[in-house]
């Protein structure tokens, strides 16, 4: 298989964001004779774009396939203002990118697959018909967030700690993923050396610790942030329901962040989606499994 190339866009903010910034995106080219498909992946709230790379390999014979760096995260460029890290500025950066791929190929269908908050993100885009996401695959998120895992979130992310050794930090990585469910150490080692920057003899987490200012006010347990969160959700679901392309609801059965009760109502609501829940794994799905990366590969590939 041929291996990624990282590029770069400067992007152009809105609001407080900042200004012009590099973000950073992983391509994977296609390896068949069709290149007419384009996959986005968008990974999950600290996370990085090359949490994809099973799954990029396995669609190369078929589609172009680009993950993405978010804003603060991975090689992407961290924001002057840590109160940007929000959803708005995630989807304005990445409709960026999407109007970049389509100038290069004005006729070819982009398809999304996003992790938790990078599903929160194909939301707000797929919500707009003049972006044309052709297929949408929801990884373990929908428009209502469970309290509990906001709370289990908010105890480690930004916490900014360092190791003295890398098997310390994957061995970190690994104790707060327990949700991510079974998987051998070699696979362990892949998802979690991407996370990792060796500086000052010591390994750092590769995220800006400061993606956590937002967060931590959204989860903070008082009456204005339970408010806020109600008219998120509110916000949220009008977004699920102006989706109108096909759409795949992807859930851990022991999943902390979705419940079943929030995914059975949206395979009602909005796009209807298909949900295919997966015993023995909670928040979120790593979609390195075969099983796992055949169920997007099916779907996205469907006649």
């Amino acid at each position: 298989m041929t291996e990624p190339v990282l590029q770069h866009l400067v992007v152009v903010p809105e609001g407080t964001a900042g200004g012009p910034r590099r973000m950073a995106w992983w391509d994977w080219p296609c390896t068949g004779s069709d290149a007419s498909r384009v996959v986005v992946c968008v990974h999950g709230l600290s996370r990085q774009g090359r949490d994809f790379d099973v799954l990029a390999r396995a669609l190369q014979p078929h589609a172009r396939v680009v993950s993405v760096d978010v804003a603060g995260r991975g090689h992407s460029d961290w924001l002057a203002d840590p109160t940007g890290y929000q959803v708005p500025t995630y989807a304005t950066d990445i409709a960026q990118l999407l109007m970049q791929l389509r100038q290069q190929h004005p006729h070819c269908l982009i398809d999304w697959v996003g992790t938790s908050m990078g599903g929160l993100i194909g939301m707000a885009l797929a919500a707009q018909p003049g972006l044309g996401i052709h297929r949408l695959v929801l990884n373990d998120v929908g428009p209502v967030i469970q309290w509990e895992a906001l709370q289990r979130i908010g105890s480690y992310v930004g916490t900014n700690p360092s190791f003295d050794t890398e098997q310390q930090a994957i061995h970190y990585l690994a104790t707060i993923s327990t949700g991510f469910g079974p998987h051998t150490p070699e696979q362990w080692a892949s998802l979690s050396r991407p996370m990792l920057r060796q500086r000052e003899g010591r390994w750092w987490l590769h995220y800006d610790p400061a993606i956590a200012v937002p967060f931590r006010q959204m989860a903070t347990d008082d009456q204005a942030a339970r408010q806020s969160a109600q008219a998120g959700e509110a916000m949220l679901w009008a977004l699920f329901d102006a989706i109108t392309c096909p759409t795949l609801l992807l859930r851990g059965a022991d999943s902390d962040l979705l419940s079943a009760a929030t995914a059975e109502a949206m395979s009602r609501r909005g796009p209807r989606p298909s949900v295919v829940t997966w015993p023995g794994v909670g928040h979120a799905p790593t979609l390195v499994a075969e099983y796992q990366v055949a169920a997007i590969r099916d779907f996205l590939l469907a006649a």
